[in-house]
């Protein structure tokens, strides 16, 4: 088992439903060179989950990016960003 610490990868949680990935993406360019960002969908019915994760090239992009945008409102929804966690095996 290893342990995966990666502090370039983010969670952000509590999107409006609405949100794609690209628009996600645009959200956090400011902070940035991105490396990867997807909205989770439901496998089944394709709608988003409400949650997606933002990678950025460095550390330093990604910490900026927490610090701005954890809590911040969109579409009346407070966001949750933080780093993201290792997956479950």
């Amino acid at each position: 088992m290893r342990i995966l610490d990666n502090k370039k990868k983010l969670y952000v949680g509590n999107l409006p439903y609405k949100i794609t990935s690209d628009e996600l993406n645009s959200l956090f360019t400011e902070f940035g060179d991105i490396v990867d960002a997807v909205v989770i969908t439901d496998r089944a019915s394709g709608r988003s989950k409400g949650f997606g994760f933002v990678e950025f090239a460095d550390e330093a992009a990604a910490q900026k990016a927490v610090d701005a945008m954890n809590g911040k409102e969109m579409e009346e929804r407070k966001l949750v960003v933080n780093f993201a966690r290792p997956p479950r095996e």
